[in-house]
């Protein structure tokens, strides 16, 4: 037995984060070897188990280094250490993987290729030359091809793979960049890619992805099977490929997002500034918005009435290797049918994409939950999410108390679910729209993937207060929990508490297109005292009707009535109005008929209606093919040079009523004086944060509240979002908006788990 000295100890650690399939155990490893110690490293199922042994001043030093020198996809949460017996190890080694009772590691998102991996990549020395799957424990993928923990290669989607010699040895290897890096492989024993017609005939090509790009250039849509999910992808220089593939996927003016290979070749066509390009290079790799420059050789039908393209950099080898083939960008959106989840299995894929692509670049490593691309965006002196996924997701937002294990269940649409434990709540990834079987179905695979992989038995079930919400359904069904609902914009406004880690009261602004209200109207122009288990409404716009319900989002022409009915009563008739002569005297008749006699015409007082009725009244749209389209369209050709407002007023009863009358007759004034549409875009956007400001600072003396806290859809509007962070602030408020999740309904089950822990508790 070796002798020690007095000076020599023992500890245990047990370190909890982020720290497994990231190089944390290497790094240990090697740590513990440049300070003389011996031991051994473990993942758990609770995280990284540590013994290490020898002079106290050595182990100090180790633990000092642990916590600031780890590796860059390594987060830790907590280290707790322990005085041990010590073992005499002869040595420091890395340990088998153990399982314990209790669960609580942390996965790493999926995240980009390193620059270790790019430079192998093209290399054409290294035996990973153009492999479409190199990655290392700094890269690659994780949450989409982990089924179980602890993150082990039999755990993973690789596990069909048996490695060679040659990458078992560098998996072995302590020293080594891919140490237990789980998906690794090479060409030699790795996934594969294949090209195939849509008839599923294979291709015969001595290089698929060569072939796949020849392809791209000629025209042609390809099905692309990435990390998270199946792309569409096209020639984004290319006119007729872009309208092809707009009208095969029923996609008629959304939006599509493109990827480059490098930021000098997007600022070929969108302008990229500091902030941008550090988004764009991060590892997450997120779809960044960016301005579009006035001249660009980007096909018209790229990103149609919209100021800004939606652009991402590759985040994959196999992005890379097509790039690199000198597009200047490739449209690269969401693999499925409209409405549907993004396809990821290559059967699945075949069969609903073989009528939108020609050709389907496939590979043999399987996707265990889908997760499509992130969109963010700059604005207001911060990043804000649009969606929060791929690259982001699973990793918590920290909160400012421990809560019990609650399952929130989110909205209907842009629906995210929530799971929390002690002080952390995860948000999944983007979901979609729950309106149909197939999304519902992705809904309940990501709980039941979720509660496993991160081990959480949720105890409540919180859900939205609408009855016929899918979430709703699924939530009142589970009947072994305790089961809360929480209205809409009180959750809106609470998952941004939540992200600040602040509590109430508040002054919520909760703006949005539809909430279901404690009155059972439609809210969506709230203005809240919150707190985090209770609300009361301060304030509200008047209620008007919305004439044929659901038909009155998709068209805006309707709310244009309604609102133009309440301003100006029979005098509608007698409005020389453009739009009024479009919808002809027969549909006009039939509408005020449906809001007369209150036939399917439920109220509202949603702002979002709001910027719909002023987006139809001033000619920008009458329908729309996708939700806020309107008012985005509306934003899009403001002059932001404006300061004029329209007038404004409220009454109380009891509750502050904000009336629309006022706007909407200001608006219908300046269009018959031949005011720009511009102009008056900007003049209504001026308007409102004027509005809300006031309004505001009426409320903070009437109820001594001086934090106000911006939620709710509406807030992807950069206008209004900036201009009243810059108003509030300047009558010295504390402002808070979001930057961890978004602003929109994919943010909203954060807020129901909070909402619930703090009905719990009190």
């Amino acid at each position: 037995m070796r002798i020690v000295s007095e000076d020599y100890i023992a500890r245990r650690l047990q370190v909890k984060g982020i720290v497994q399939g990231v190089g944390f155990r290497p790094f240990v490893y090697q740590l513990a070897h440049k300070y003389g110690l011996k031991g051994e490293v473990a993942n758990t199922s609770s995280g990284v188990t540590i013994h290490i042994e020898g002079s106290r001043e050595q182990i100090e030093c180790f633990e000092a280094d642990l916590a600031t020198r780890c590796p860059p996809l390594a987060q830790i949460t907590a280290v707790n250490g322990c005085p041990e017996s010590v073992r005499n190890y002869l040595d420091f080694t890395i340990a088998s993987s153990r399982g314990e009772e209790a669960v609580s590691t942390l996965i790493a998102p999926d995240v980009s290729i390193c620059g270790d991996c790019l430079r192998e990549l093209f290399d054409p020395e290294d035996r990973r030359y153009h492999y479409p799957f190199i990655n290392c424990t700094n890269c690659g993928p994780r949450y989409t091809i982990i089924d179980d923990i602890p993150y082990d290669r039999p755990q993973t989607s690789m596990k069909h793979f048996k490695m060679c010699a040659q990458c078992q040895a560098e998996y072995d290897d302590p020293a080594d960049r891919r140490f237990h890096a789980q998906p690794n492989a090479c060409a030699l024993c790795g996934p594969r890619v294949s090209l195939y017609d849509k008839d599923r005939k294979k291709v015969a090509a001595h290089d698929p992805l060569a072939h796949a790009a020849a392809l791209l250039k000629q025209g042609f849509i390809l099905a692309i099977k990435g990390l998270g999910g199946f792309h569409l992808a096209a020639d984004a220089g290319n006119s007729d490929a872009v309208s092809r593939l707009r009208s095969r996927k029923q996609r008629e003016e959304k939006p599509l997002a493109m990827m480059s290979v490098d930021p000098a070749r997007i600022r070929q066509y969108a302008r990229v500034g500091p902030e941008e390009e550090k988004l764009l290079t991060s590892l997450q790799r997120p779809i960044v918005l960016l301005e579009k420059k006035k001249t660009n050789t980007i096909a018209a039908e790229v990103a149609p009435r919209n100021r800004y393209f939606g652009v991402m950099l590759p985040y994959t080898p196999l992005h890379y290797l097509l790039l690199e083939c000198g597009f200047t960008a490739l449209v690269m959106t969401s693999g499925n049918r409209s409405e549907e989840p993004i396809a990821i299995d290559n059967d699945d894929a075949f069969e609903r994409l073989a009528d939108i692509a020609d050709y389907f670049l496939i590979h043999n490593r399987d996707i265990y939950l889908r997760s499509d691309d992130s969109i963010v965006r700059r604005t207001a002196g911060a990043t804000r999410f649009i969606r929060r996924s791929r690259g982001y997701v699973p990793r918590p937002v920290f909160l400012r108390n421990p809560v019990p294990p609650i399952l929130a269940c989110g909205a209907e649409l842009k629906n995210t679910v929530c799971l929390t434990q002690e002080d952390r709540a995860f948000l999944s990834q983007h979901i979609g729209d729950l309106e149909n079987l197939a999304t519902y179905e992705f809904f309940r695979l990501t709980i039941a993937h979720m509660e496993r992989i991160l081990a959480i038995a949720p105890e409540i079930v919180a859900y939205d207060w609408h009855p016929d919400y899918l979430s709703t359904k699924y939530a009142e069904e589970q009947d072994a929990l305790e089961k809360i609902p929480v209205q809409h914009h009180h959750a809106h406004i609470v998952s941004c508490m939540a992200e600040h880690q602040i509590e109430g009261p508040v002054i919520g602004l909760a703006l949005d297109g539809t909430g279901y209200g404690a009155d059972g109207t439609v809210w969506g122009g709230e203005v809240l005292a919150v707190w985090p288990d209770r609300f009361e409404r301060l304030a509200h716009f008047a209620h008007v009707p919305m004439p044929g319900s659901a038909a009155a989002i998709k068209e805006p022409w309707r709310m244009a009535v309604s609102y133009l009915n309440d301003a100006f009563g029979d005098q509608v008739w007698n409005l020389d109005l453009p739009l009024l002569e479009k919808i002809g005297e027969r549909k006009l008749r039939i509408i005020l008929e449906m809001i007369a006699k209150e036939l399917n015409s439920p109220l509202t007082s949603s702002l979002g209606r709001l910027f719909d009725g002023v987006a139809a009244i001033v000619g920008i749209r009458q329908r729309v093919s996708f939700e806020g389209q309107a008012a985005m369209e509306l934003e899009m050709l403001a002059d932001e040079a404006g300061v004029a407002v329209y007038d404004y007023e409220w009454v109380a009863d009891p509750a502050y009523q904000i009336l629309t009358a006022p706007i909407v007759a200001g608006v219908v004034r300046d269009i018959q004086k031949g005011i720009p549409t511009s102009t008056i875009s900007c003049k209504f956007h001026t308007t409102l944060v004027r509005l809300f400001a006031e309004l505001c600072e009426l409320l903070r003396r009437k109820h001594r509240l001086n934090r106000v806290v911006l939620s709710g859809g509406v807030f992807q509007n950069s206008l209004l979002l900036s201009g009243l962070i810059q108003a509030l602030k300047a009558k010295n408020f504390e402002v808070f908006a979001h930057q961890q999740v978004p602003c929109n309904d994919g943010g909203i089950a954060l807020g129901q788990a909070l909402v619930a822990a703090a009905r719990v508790r009190t």
